[in-house]
């Protein structure tokens, strides 16, 4: 059975960090690009960040650059993210999501092309 499974999340103070960890059961995560999404209360899910098969191409939304870092350890079979200098306006549910590709060196946040997708893991970052 085909699984991903967020963790990590939790509440923070603003300023503060969090590490996301997106584990893979029952495939390989290295044959599939890797995207974070998130949504918040009425809001539309979006897109925050991905990360290619290879490693060498990252996307992140605007308001998360600088910011948020995503990387992928193929050996644990899991995708990070890595988010610091958290504001209110990150708090939302998170997801990562897998994208069966051949393409090595690319990435998108299209949600419809991903296939798999984790449970979800609450961030809320409030004082």
């Amino acid at each position: 059975q085909l699984q991903l499974v967020e963790s990590g999340g939790g509440l923070v103070q603003p300023g503060g960090s969090l590490r996301l960890s997106c584990a893979a059961s029952g495939f390989t995560l290295r044959d599939y690009a890797i995207g974070w999404f998130r949504q918040a209360p009425g809001k539309d899910r979006e897109g925050v960040s991905c990360i290619s098969r290879s490693a060498g191409s990252t996307y992140y939304r605007d308001s998360v650059k600088g910011r948020f870092t995503i990387a992928r350890d193929n050996a644990k079979n899991t995708v990070y993210l890595q988010m610091n200098n958290l504001t209110p306006e990150d708090t939302a549910v998170y997801y990562c999501a897998a994208r069966s590709t051949t393409i090595q060196n690319m990435c998108n946040v299209w949600a419809r092309a991903y296939a798999y997708w984790g449970q979800g893991t609450q961030v809320t970052v409030s004082s």
